[in-house]
């Protein structure tokens, strides 16, 4: 919910259509390998230290495999009568030291593996969240006024865990459990028989396959979850972004209810995702328990019939309790993984988004040496192909001179300055900077020559002074202050007790809605670009404060290329030409003094803005 988005001109876009007629097709669900490979890139980076992790894995899991072995000759070490003054000599020291060191060995390289894994996961992480947040701010304005910033933001946090998840388990937990049991079974078939070997692999085969078919039945009421999740955080955050309208209309239980009413979905998905997590669970140990009574059944009888030693029977015992143990997480990690590719999946889905607004190929930077000309050539445009907003547009802007343009609501006043900065394209037409066509230059170079004063102006939650040097960033304080100055909004500033250090607030609500325009306007004099757009630039000001400012925007004006968009012709009487704008097309245009003489659109709303006191 925007607050005042609309006011300058109704003609927003309709969410629903493309400028070119219909929206983006959505991407394609992407199969769970194709995730994996759009994530091997940023990887891959880091080959030497994959190859190195999995060594140090290897290692890990055969100092393991080798512990059971160890245990086994120790007991079978240990078969001597009580008393028998050989039971120091039978029990070497180099077997309890090695059965120590495979211990140690298993952690340490457990550790080395991490540590030198930590910076290929983090480095992937950090890349794929910085290629996100770029692709974000490449998007065309369409997107993100369609877009719902809470479910957004829990989209691209959960892909970024999802990297840290998918790795940790991937490498950590599956790739680990299939090298040991391959060792395991490798190892009980050759020392005893194959029914050993056997038995452990039939169990695994039935623990895998029950597992992966229950979790993949499992996944819809997680996404489910998830999709309640983002809709609640989604409505909760939209609710408190917009606290001043709740406030206003006294809606505060209406928006708990609306809220209230996410959660009840969220537990409802939520019980049924842990009622069928029991489900797997249960069955999981089942199976685990029926393997084990299975091989140790054998085993015993094997000791009893002489075939096996009794550290044979603890061995196979200390092999069952490694391999079962991890394997009891089998379901939580193929599920987070499954959850951890469905959240990469979106997280790239964002990323492949495709931008409505796209620098063509070997695009150069706009050239500007001076106060450059800005030119609209029969410019038509349309949010809805259904419904035209503007419609064979024509008006030059001469270099250092101000073009003024007034009309009613909806007359497509605020898409020219939108158009302008190539937040769209022209569908007809073109415009032009410098005779150079805005369509076929880099759109950043475009947007670097343009200092805009919006009419609803949202801050960052920070100082007033980052707010105003974030029209140039790096400014030292003096050009900030002088900035500040030129805006008269340095008395306001430094009669508060931190000075250029106040917090602003979210959006800037801490400030009024003219100190908020005053801030936007002294940044927009920081940035000094060649080309100026005011749109409704004093709209909050009241009258004393706008006549102040009025003669340092004619200031800021001076020898540049300037577009104001306004709605109150006191403001606009020293324009160059007047453009009178009524729904999308020029109807008058001229200086204030020959409008006035030719009595027409412009002249009666001069007129009734005369009698109204707004003059």
């Amino acid at each position: 919910m925007r607050s005042r988005a609309s006011t300058a001109d109704s003609s927003l876009p309709v969410p629903s259509v493309t400028a070119a007629g219909s929206r983006t097709a959505a991407t394609p669900a992407r199969s769970d390998l194709g995730t994996l490979k759009r994530l091997f890139p940023y990887l891959w980076e880091y080959k030497w230290r994959v190859f190195a992790a999995l060594s140090f894995m290897v290692g890990a899991k055969l100092a393991n495999v080798g512990v059971p072995l160890l245990l086994k000759n120790l007991v079978d070490a240990m078969s001597f009568k009580p008393g028998d003054v050989q039971a120091v000599l039978v029990v070497p020291a180099a077997l309890l030291l090695a059965y120590g060191l495979l211990r140690l060995s298993t952690t340490l390289f457990t550790e080395l593996r991490e540590l030198v894994f930590a910076k290929a996961t983090e480095g992937a992480a950090r890349r794929i969240s910085l290629e996100v947040f770029r692709h974000l701010h490449a998007l065309s304005l369409r997107f993100h006024l369609e877009r719902q910033t809470g479910g957004m933001t829990r989209d691209i946090e959960r892909g970024t865990r999802g990297v840290h998840s998918l790795i940790s388990y991937s490498l950590y937990s599956i790739i680990p459990t299939l090298i040991e049991v391959s060792l395991v079974l490798s190892l009980l078939a050759v020392k005893f028989d194959v029914w050993f070997a056997g038995i452990t692999g039939i169990a695994l085969v039935f623990y895998i396959f029950f597992t992966v078919t229950v979790t993949e039945w499992r996944t819809k009421f997680r996404k489910t979850m998830n999709e309640l999740d983002s809709s609640a955080h989604s409505r909760a955050i939209d609710s408190l972004l917009n606290y001043e309208t709740v406030k206003y209309f006294n809606n505060e239980e209406f928006e708990a209810a609306r809220y209230d009413e996410s959660l009840k979905r969220y537990r409802k998905a939520a019980i049924k995702s842990q009622n069928t997590l029991s489900l797997l669970n249960t069955g999981q140990q089942l199976i685990i328990a029926l393997g084990l009574v299975a091989m140790l059944w054998r085993a015993t009888q094997g000791v009893v019939d002489g075939r096996m030693t009794l550290g044979d029977l603890v061995m196979v015992n200390a092999f069952m309790i490694q391999l079962y143990i991890p394997l009891g997480f089998l379901g939580v990690i193929y599920r987070e993984i499954k959850q951890s590719l469905t959240d990469l999946e979106k997280m790239f889905a964002l990323m492949e988004r495709e931008r409505e607004i796209a620098d063509e190929p070997g695009a150069q930077p706009i050239r500007i040496e001076a106060s450059p000309a800005v030119r609209f050539e029969n410019v038509g445009f349309a949010y809805d192909p259904a419904r035209p907003i503007l419609h064979n547009v024509s008006f030059d802007i001469p270099p250092g001179k101000t073009v003024a343009v007034v009309g009613s609501s909806g007359a497509g006043k605020s898409t020219l300055a939108r158009l302008l900065y190539r937040f769209y394209d022209v569908q007809q037409g073109r415009i032009t900077i410098a005779g150079q066509d805005i369509k076929h230059v880099t759109q950043a170079s475009v947007r670097q020559a343009i200092g805009i004063v919006p009419q609803d102006t949202v801050l960052f939650n920070d100082t007033v002074e980052y707010n105003i040097a974030y029209g140039k960033p790096g400014a030292s304080h003096s050009e900030v202050e002088e900035a500040a100055r030129a805006a008269h909004i340095h008395g306001f500033i430094a009669s508060t007790p931190l000075g250029y250090q106040t917090m602003v607030g979210e959006r800037g609500l801490k400030l009024s809605g003219g100190e908020k325009q005053r801030v936007a306007i002294a940044r927009t004099l920081l940035k000094n670009p060649p080309v100026v757009i005011f749109d409704e630039a004093t709209s909050a000001l009241d009258s004393a404060n706008e006549r102040a400012i009025q003669g340092e925007l004619r200031a800021a004006a001076q020898n540049k290329t300037t577009l104001v968009i306004a709605h109150r012709l006191s403001t606009v009487v020293d324009a160059h030409e007047i453009l009178v704008m009524d729904a999308g097309q020029i109807v008058e245009r001229g200086t204030h003094a020959q409008l006035l003489d030719r009595q027409g659109a412009y002249a009666r709303m001069w007129a009734l803005q005369q009698s109204s006191g707004e003059i």
